[in-house]
Order: C-alpha cells, then sequence, then structure tokens
C-alpha cells in the first residue's frame, strides 16, 4: 500500500514538473520574426533571454534586448511552449495600479525634491546635467508646470548620466550630490545654472566654474564642496541612481514618471498639464478615507533610516 503510494505521489511531481519546466524555444525562428516586426536591421545586437513562467497557462515570458552602439532597447514578449504564438504587451492584474511593476522599482528616498509633502501627484525625473534635450526640458518641469499646479506635485530629481556620451555628466552628477548633501534647494540652483550654462562646460572646466558659482550661494560651503567633489560617498549615490534607472530599463533622457506613467523625452507643456490633471482627478475619485492618493511612493521629506529629513 505504502509502494502504491509512493509511486503515485511520484507520479504527480513528475507531472507538475513537466507542466512547469521552461520549454526549448525556437530563438533563432525567434530572433528572425522580431526583427522583422521591429525592423532589427543584421547590425543589431540582438540577445534573447530564456523562458520564464508567464501569469497565463501555456505561455512563458522572454526578455529580448537590441543593441546598436550606444543605443538600446528592451522589449518582452510572451510566448506559446510551441514557438507558434507570440503576445506583445504588458499582462495587468486590474486590482493593481497599471504602473505599479516601476512604481515598485522607483527609490526616491534621499533625492532632491521641490513640491509638497503627501501631494497627489509624485514626479521622479531621470536626467543627465550634459543632455540637451534634459536642457530643454528642465525650465518645463521645474518651473512652468510647478506653477501650474500649485501644491499638486512632488517633484524628484534622479541622476542617469549618459557616459562616455557626455563626457562631464557623470561630474556633474557628482558635484550635484555634494551639493545637495549640503542644502536641498542649493541643488535646485545648481541645477538651473548647470542647464542655463551647458554649452560652456567641458570636462576640465567643470569643477572650477562649479565652485566659483557656488561662492554665490551663503548655504554653501565651498571648502567641503570642493572636498567632496574627490570623496567616494557621493559617487556611490550616483551609482545607486543609475542603478535604479537600468533597472527600469531606462534607454534616453529626460525619462518621467508622472505617478508611475513612464514618458520619455521632451514633452510639451499642455500634454504634460494633461496628464497631470487627470492624475488628479484619479487620485480624488479613488481616494479612500485612510489613504488619499491612489499612488505612494516615498513621502517626500521623510529621511530615511538613520538620516535627517531636509526641507526648504
Amino acid at each position: 500500500m505504502l509502494k502504491r503510494l509512493m509511486a503515485g505521489l511520484a507520479a504527480v511531481v513528475l507531472s507538475l514538473a513537466a507542466q512547469t519546466a521552461a520549454p526549448s524555444l525556437d530563438k533563432a525562428g525567434l530572433e528572425a520574426y522580431i526583427r522583422h516586426l521591429l525592423m532589427w536591421t543584421p547590425n543589431v545586437e540582438v540577445t534573447i533571454g530564456d523562458p520564464k513562467p508567464a501569469p497565463m497557462a501555456g505561455f512563458y515570458r522572454i526578455d529580448v534586448h537590441g543593441k546598436l552602439g550606444n543605443n538600446s532597447r528592451d522589449e518582452s514578449f510572451y510566448v506559446s511552449a510551441d514557438s507558434k504564438t507570440i503576445i506583445r504587451g504588458d499582462i495587468l492584474d486590474v486590482t493593481k495600479n497599471p504602473f505599479q511593476a516601476d512604481i515598485d522599482l522607483l527609490k526616491t528616498d534621499d533625492q532632491p525634491f521641490l513640491g509638497t509633502p503627501g501631494a497627489p501627484v509624485t514626479i521622479v525625473e531621470f536626467a543627465d546635467f550634459q543632455c540637451p534635450y534634459c536642457r530643454q526640458e528642465a525650465s518645463v518641469i521645474r518651473k512652468d508646470l510647478m506653477d501650474a499646479f500649485p501644491g499638486q506635485i512632488q517633484l524628484f530629481f534622479m541622476d542617469f548620466p549618459l557616459a562616455p556620451m557626455h563626457p562631464f555628466a557623470r561630474g556633474a552628477a557628482v558635484l550635484g550630490r555634494c551639493i545637495y548633501t549640503q542644502n536641498n534647494a542649493s541643488f535646485w540652483g545648481y541645477h538651473d545654472w548647470m542647464f542655463a550654462h551647458q554649452p560652456e562646460i567641458t570636462p576640465d572646466n567643470l569643477k572650477d566654474k562649479v565652485l566659483d558659482w557656488a561662492k554665490s550661494d551663503p548655504n554653501l560651503d565651498t571648502a567641503k564642496l570642493a572636498a567632496c567633489a574627490v570623496a567616494p560617498e557621493p559617487r556611490t549615490e550616483v551609482d545607486r541612481s543609475e542603478a535604479i534607472g537600468d533597472a527600469l530599463k531606462i534607454s534616453a533622457t529626460p525619462t518621467f514618471f508622472i505617478n508611475g506613467r513612464r514618458m520619455v523625452g521632451t514633452i510639451a507643456l499642455d500634454d504634460l498639464k494633461m496628464v497631470v490633471a487627470h492624475e488628479i482627478a484619479w487620485a480624488k475619485a479613488h481616494a479612500k478615507p485612510a489613504d488619499c492618493c491612489s499612488v505612494q511612493l516615498a513621502l517626500p521629506g521623510m529621511a530615511p533610516a538613520g538620516g535627517k529629513a531636509q526641507t526648504q
């Protein structure tokens, strides 16, 4: 009796394993099909990941990475076990925020911020101080959009320098972290000054120009700033911001997340206002008694463990 029971249990285990084991997908065939679908020419380097379990039965997720020079693009597909059917798009759970996967990756603790704590709209911007498109969008986000919705937006800045395409971007990010460490408001002064003077900056004159600018800010200690510029700590913080961007598969700047909704590149003010107004209306319509907002990222101004909250 025991032997029959054990044999039956083993058969069930083997059956379940067969059902959950990843199939041997036709990667060569899939690559050819995806190249045609996305118009990826032969000089695009394509990497197809191993199949992973998908939310729906009978399908597996494969992640595809395309790279051409300094440009890259990531796509996810859901492929049937026989490799004959492909679903392109996101699999969404209607009980959750449609942008929840990205929201879970956005870590805004101890990042430069503007706006109102607990505002219904949180914007997280990934930018590069040498990026011309970031320069073009800087005043639109920093001033025009914030002014259009007083008290309704919290803005966070995240470093994502695109080196080696932009040779002084990483150094500018490090100096920005040093300035933020001394004073959050001073960081935004640096932000505005850096983008205004972007054409004049080079890798060779960056540090001297920033130190000269810092003399005009009474909240900054230039000696501390000079020491910080060669210290490891700000570089670690820039690395952390870049790692978050990499996890989000960011490949261009500026990239914005408005309550988790991803928007890339230069965006007209009217389009931004439309999205923010939509998010405010959505938050009001779906407010819960104990939770005023449908989306919650890290609370602005709240100190990370062992740290101090910054205000301005």
